[in-house]
């Protein structure tokens, strides 16, 4: 049976070979009262980036630097969630904190260091997401004051999947608005200015 197929030819594998990654692509040109999940980084498609909570802060930084994203999952040693690390926590004025109460230098800060803690997160659950507009999730985030936001599935045990994440500066990117700062406050104060010119 297996006499009928051909073998395909072998090639060495080229030194600098990068590899593939699921991408979602994220519609552009939306507007408030598009559906919520358009605006939703899915992680059915997209792989989350993540980082350990004894990670430096500093190695925790590049690698966001590397992959394009304001926001890192923090996971345990068992691979669960135990919170979230945003740009505005490294660059913000947690570091500076723990710095002044432990000492140090910015090259012995860890992510547990100056991350949210899992105790300390609100999350959306994507049953609600579903159902809401983009205007919806930017009231939420700027009522919370965060740039970003986690979405959940509630399992059958009882137990929750984080499923995925909204960003505010990608929702601004989809809605065709130009952000001028990374400061939380003055991100929405522009993306309302933008939008209501519209």
């Amino acid at each position: 049976m297996i006499k009928k197929y051909t073998a395909l030819t072998s090639h060495p594998l080229k030194a600098g070979s990068s590899f593939a990654m699921p991408t979602q692509v994220l519609a552009q040109n939306l507007s408030l009262s598009d559906p919520a999940i358009n605006v939703m980084t899915d992680l059915r498609s997209v792989s989350v980036v993540v980082a350990r909570a004894m990670t430096s802060m500093e190695k925790a930084n590049a690698k966001m630097i590397r992959n394009r994203v304001r926001a890192l999952l923090v996971l345990d040693d068992t691979d669960k969630v135990a919170g979230i690390l945003t740009a505005t926590d490294v660059l913000g004025e947690k570091p500076l904190r723990f710095l002044q109460e432990m000492g140090g230098t910015h090259a012995d800060i860890l992510v547990r260091d100056v991350m949210t803690l899992q105790r300390d997160l609100k999350v959306m659950k994507m049953e609600d997401v579903k159902a809401a507009r983009v205007g919806d999730i930017l009231t939420t985030l700027k009522t919370a004051g965060r740039q970003h936001a986690i979405v959940v599935e509630e399992n059958a045990d009882g137990t929750q999947t984080v499923r995925g994440l909204f960003s505010a500066t990608q929702i601004a990117r989809q809605l065709g608005v130009q952000l001028n700062t990374a400061e939380v406050a003055k991100i929405f104060s522009e993306i309302e200015a933008a939008v209501g010119a519209h």
